[in-house]
Order: C-alpha cells, then sequence, then structure tokens
C-alpha cells in the first residue's frame, strides 16, 4: 500500500498542477540552501580574509578559495540535514495544492474542502520544524556513540517525524486536527514506514529536492487508503 501510494504520486508527475507546485517547491529549497551557502562563504571570509600568512611560506591568498571550494562539499554534506525542516516547511506551505492536484486526479468523487487557515498552517509548521532541529541535534550524541549505526537512526528519527507531520497535516484538509490525530495512531506503523521511506531520499544530495512534494502526494493517497477501510488496523 505504501509503495502503491508513492507509484501514484511519482506517475503524476506530469501532471500540470502538480509540476507547477513542484516547480515552486524546487524553486524555494534551491533558494534557502544557496542562502545558507552565501552565509557559510561569508563566514569564511571574514575569518580568513584576502591574505593569510602561513610559516615558512609567507603570504598567500588562495586560503579563502581553498576554503569556499570546501565550504561548497560542507554545504552538500549540510544539505542532508538542513533539508529536514526545509523539506517539512515546504510541504506544509504547498500541502493543500499538491492535495487537491491528486483528489482531482484520483479521487473526483469527493467534494471540495475549504484551505486550512493560513495561520495555524504556520503554528504547526514553526512548532514541527522546531521538534525536527532538536531531535536530529540530540541525535548526535547517537551518532557519536554508534557511528555504525547512524545513518539508521537518521533514517528512523526522521522518517517517524516527518512521516507523523505529513500524514496529520493531509488527514487534517478532511477528518480535522483530532480526527486526523485517531487516524494516526491507529496506523502509526505504516505511517512511520512511509517516513522512512521519504527520509532514505532525503538524505541524497539533489535528489532531496524532489521529495516534498512527492512525500505530500504519497501521503494524501495513504491518508485516503486508510480512511477508506482497505487496510487493517495495525
Amino acid at each position: 500500500m505504501i509503495f502503491s501510494s508513492f507509484a501514484k504520486a511519482l506517475a503524476q508527475m506530469g501532471d500540470k498542477r502538480f509540476r507547477r507546485v513542484l516547480f515552486l517547491g524546487l524553486a524555494l529549497t534551491i533558494a534557502l540552501l544557496f542562502a545558507a551557502y552565501a552565509a557559510v562563504l561569508m563566514l569564511v571570509s571574514w575569518l580568513t580574509g584576502d591574505v593569510v600568512t602561513l610559516p615558512l611560506i609567507g603570504e598567500v591568498s588562495w586560503v579563502d578559495d581553498l576554503l569556499g571550494w570546501s565550504s561548497l562539499a560542507l554545504m552538500l554534506v549540510m544539505s542532508i540535514f538542513l533539508m529536514m525542516p526545509v523539506a517539512s516547511a515546504i510541504t506544509s506551505l504547498f500541502l493543500e495544492d499538491v492535495a487537491a492536484a491528486v483528489e482531482a486526479q484520483h479521487y473526483p468523487q469527493l467534494p471540495p474542502v475549504p484551505r486550512l487557515p493560513w495561520m495555524d498552517t504556520l503554528r504547526d509548521t514553526v512548532s514541527f520544524v522546531g521538534v525536527l532541529i532538536g531531535a536530529n541535534i540530540l541525535a548526535l550524541l547517537l551518532y557519536a556513540v554508534l557511528p555504525f549505526a547512524a545513518l539508521a537512526i537518521f533514517w528512523a528519527l526522521n522518517g517517524f517525524l516527518l512521516g507523523r507531520e505529513y500524514f496529520q497535516l493531509a488527514a487534517m484538509r478532511r477528518l480535522g486536527r483530532a480526527g486526523a490525530r485517531d487516524l494516526r495512531r491507529r496506523h502509526w506503523l505504516r505511517i512511520w514506514l512511509a517516513g522512512v521511506l521519504m527520509a532514505v531520499p532525503l538524505s541524497v544530495p539533489l535528489l532531496n529536492l524532489f521529495i516534498p512534494i512527492l512525500g505530500a502526494a504519497t501521503f494524501t493517497h495513504l491518508v485516503h487508503a486508510l480512511q477508506s477501510g482497505r487496510v487493517r488496523n495495525v
């Protein structure tokens, strides 16, 4: 069921409405990552200056360039961690449009629903991003203690958090906050596994740019599948 939902979302990437949301999400994600990269370069330049004096070598002017290129590699690595809160924020911003496109194609019999209040969406997004960042900071301790299991811990933790958030946001559109929470609790294991399916490609630079929109569409399908009672509770 999880892979079926993901396959349906992937197959709809050619939809004009879906593609528009994807490009908006990509543009915003790239802009945020470049802003973070620019901030790193400014910090490197401020710390090193134009010329640096090295022992036995004298004055050189390429140290900041070297650090700048090194910072680019660093940003690719950091994007793995940055994409988690960025993905959550983008999903929240564009979920309504993604869900509407999915439902128009796959569930045309459903009546339209009013958009979620912007302030409620913003409050939920800010709250979740804070939890996501805090949890990943604490997880750094586990990475240091269990380096051989760091990737599995990363996927499991963020899969749980992302699955919880994606599903809650998708389900609230038709079930309300309380109804979405109840459905999520009854199917928490499937939701967690679906979240891991999103978290794994989010740890791959460049590929992770496409995941937020696919995640929103996947969980829209998952909500309808679970709500319809086509699967048993877990």
